[in-house]
């Protein structure tokens, strides 16, 4: 592909080569999409040398922001700044409303599945989700069996992962239902960009995001018990070293919220009190950022030294609420996802607006057959594992992570998923002095309260590693900013 350079002359994207990617810019070398157009105008009419700058000043920006994130085991330091590229991801209002109504009939009917699992377990018994799947789902607690949630809502912060393929189309790629992360990276990025690119956002009609902790703390002070009128909500984070402490730092001052870790809350007289300078004071509502085994030892896990005794008791009683509610990860688990259209039918009685990937479960003998014999064309997920960890792109891996990956089929069929390779669609981005096209997904956030709010936008990943498919930024990826165009009418960002 022949570099786009950068120079004092206007911006000339006729060189960007689309490669028979969707691009979600462009239909063509130089042509924009028309939900694209004004922006790549004002581009072009800022020039190279002004977007280089620009792009110098946002890494600038961002690095004395502090925002960062941890890489487990990386050699060369934990923590590292979140790549960034300022050409900004733009998705039409149409193309939104079809989102936004696709994962609403997502999440009711997720929760409704939730609450069935731990009560009635009726799709179980008409078989729709063989009962085996449940039993054996790592993200399954036999402690939540008949808990009773406030409000009846198990799922109150969602994080989905869309993906574009080649057909123009978005499908759901899998839920994070449990502790999802990367809203922050959102709300920094809209507020960076908009310091970086005033003149462009001047003249566009983008939707706003930077009411979502607001919304976030009206979320949580909903679940605060009956008859408390100024509900304490609080952020529990494992700490320092937690790949998104970052995050828990930021949403919990942005909410106006006290970030605490387990050892600062204890359970007295039945309720869970914090440890302030003025004494112990009530907590109502815990946005918990661990996961259901550190919770409470005294319940989960014995060892954990990040969670609260006696907290699933005080939970049970109704004195404090949270979110997302213990047991919840049972739909996160890979292999339930599959079943997810069938739950949209079976609670709902509707078709699935937002399709799945077409994946195989390898627990099924058929299916783990078919994929052992295409390892070389499928992406295979362990069903427990996030962050790009645990996963074999086929047509990328060698025949030893191939054959790799075939013993550990064989060896635990139940935890393992495969899906075709998509043709993830790409956007620009900028790398040295040219413009080179990479694969991005789209993670929106869902917040389940009163009713449901998605965020207009979200986390755009981008795998800034040529040629790759893998977005997180534990594998090398990085983020965009992601315009929403709003309706006639609609208020601009």
């Amino acid at each position: 592909m022949a570099p786009v350079l950068l120079s004092n002359e206007p911006m000339n994207f006729d060189q960007y080569q689309t490669d028979g990617f969707y691009d979600e810019l462009f239909e063509a070398p130089g042509k924009p999409r028309p939900c694209a157009a004004l922006l790549i105008e004002k581009l072009r009419a800022m020039g190279w040398d002004s977007i280089e700058r620009q792009q110098k000043f946002a890494e600038a920006e961002l690095l004395e922001m502090g925002i960062t994130f941890t890489v487990y085991g990386a050699q060369e330091g934990t923590e590292k700044i979140f790549p960034f590229d300022i050409l900004p991801r733009i998705v039409s209002a149409a193309e939104w409303q079809r989102i936004e109504k696709g994962l609403e009939q997502r999440i009711k009917a997720l929760n409704l599945f939730i609450d069935d699992i731990y009560h009635d377990q009726k799709i179980l018994k008409d078989k729709v989700i063989p009962r085996e799947m449940i039993d054996s789902s790592a993200g399954y607690r036999i402690q939540c069996k008949g808990l009773k949630v406030p409000k009846g809502i198990w799922i109150h912060v969602t994080g989905t992962d869309l993906v574009r393929n080649n057909d123009g189309n978005f499908y759901v790629l899998e839920d994070n239902l449990r502790c999802p992360s990367g809203v922050s990276y959102v709300l920094e990025n809209r507020d960076v960009l908009k310091r970086t690119l005033p003149k462009v956002f001047q003249n566009m009609k983008i939707r706003p995001v930077d009411d979502y902790p607001h919304r976030l703390l009206n979320t949580l002070q909903n679940l605060a018990p009956e008859g408390v009128q100024n509900p304490r909500v609080v952020v529990l984070t494992p700490g320092s070293y937690n790949s998104a402490y970052f995050e828990h730092a930021f949403l919990a001052q942005q909410m106006g919220a006290e970030l605490v870790e387990g050892r600062d809350l204890a359970v007295i007289d039945g309720y869970v009190m914090m440890r302030t300078t003025k004494g112990f004071e009530r907590v109502d509502v815990i946005y918990r950022r661990i996961d259901d085994d550190f919770l409470d030892p005294t319940v989960f896990r014995e060892d954990s030294q990040l969670g609260v005794p006696g907290l699933m008791d005080v939970y049970r009683k109704g004195r404090v609420a949270l979110a997302n509610a213990p047991g919840a990860g049972v739909a996160d688990d890979k292999a339930i996802y599959t079943y997810v259209p069938a739950i949209i039918k079976y609670y709902l009685s509707e078709e699935p607006i937002l399709p799945n990937v077409p994946s195989y479960v390898c627990w099924e003998p058929a299916q783990r057959q078919h994929v052992l014999e295409n390892l070389d064309k499928l992406v295979v997920k362990a069903v427990n594992q996030s962050g790009g960890y645990g996963m074999l792109v086929g047509p990328h891996a060698s025949q030893e992570e191939r054959d790799k990956f075939k013993d550990l089929i064989n060896a635990n069929p139940r935890d393992y998923i495969a899906q075709p390779t998509l043709s993830l669609s790409r956007v620009p981005v900028i790398v040295d002095d040219h413009l080179e096209g990479r694969h991005v997904d789209l993670r929106p956030y869902v917040l389940y309260g009163k009713g449901i709010y998605v965020m207009p936008g979200g986390l755009t990943r981008v795998a800034l590693k040529k040629g790759s498919l893998v977005v997180n930024s534990s594998q090398g990826g990085g983020s965009k900013d992601t315009w929403v165009l709003s309706e006639p009418g609609k208020k601009k960002s």
